[in-house]
């Protein structure tokens, strides 16, 4: 199976939409997916996302499946160290890499940071929920830290593809479930611009054992060989542009 994940292109947070900058990161994706073989398309219901999905459920002539699960995970905090009210994964370095409950790839919302926003944890478990629900639809069932997928189904039919288009925190937060790593380390410090691709492949192991391995993160090909300037939004450095 093949999970990928799309970022939202650049928003207007303050308009509920797009940028105009926003428009045509969806469009150079569009061109980019156009040769795809995508077996079902998902989306957060925000609009961002739901915008950024248009272009090409409009080319392909495809419908999408709202995922609530899958909206951004912004539920603030107080950083530990100003006190400012922000998101639960723009932490000073001084602060989060002295945190090894951070590291805990099941329990990191358990930290006391986290617990200052009730709604944080019940997120996590929707998220956990969500995904296993999904991907039980393609039959695989969760097992521990990994899958396995039906024994009773022929193998072809493990060899789907869907794609998900959310945001740079809730792809973290689901692409940190699927491969069993703290999401709260991977949202630290991967950057992942608007529009840009993560895919997820599993790979079949013995006993139909299924693991997901990533082939690429944020990858921004379509926007580079555009000339579409990637969008720094999310981003606390300047970003290579080649």
């Amino acid at each position: 199976m093949r999970i990928i994940f799309i970022r939202h292109a650049e928003p207007d947070y303050e308009h509920n939409t797009l940028t105009e900058k926003g428009f045509r990161e969806a469009e150079s994706l569009c061109r980019r997916m156009e040769e795809w073989h995508v077996d079902a398309f998902y989306s957060s219901p925000l609009e961002r996302a739901l915008l950024t999905a248009r272009p090409i459920l409009k080319k392909l002539g495809k419908k999408v499946t709202v995922l609530n699960w899958m909206r951004e995970f912004h539920y603030v905090v107080p950083d530990p160290i100003t006190g400012e009210i922000g998101a639960p994964w723009d932490f000073y370095p001084e602060y989060w890499t002295n945190q090894e409950g951070f590291y805990d790839r099941e329990n990191w919302f358990k930290e006391p940071v986290f617990r200052k926003n009730p709604g944080y944890k019940p997120a996590v478990f929707r998220l956990r929920k969500g995904m296993n629900k999904l991907m039980s639809s393609y039959g695989y069932q969760r097992t521990g830290g990994y899958y396995t997928f039906d024994a009773t189904l022929p193998y072809e039919s493990s060899e789907k593809t869907i794609v998900i288009f959310g945001h740079l925190g809730a792809n973290l937060e689901a692409i940190g479930y699927l491969l069993g790593i703290s999401p709260i380390i991977l949202q630290q410090t991967f950057y992942i611009a608007p529009t840009s691709v993560s895919i997820l492949n599993t790979e079949m192991r013995r006993g139909r054992a299924a693991m997901f391995r990533a082939q690429c993160v944020g990858d921004v090909t379509h926007l580079i060989r555009d000339g579409e300037p990637l969008s720094g939004y999310g981003a606390f450095s300047s970003l290579h542009q080649k």
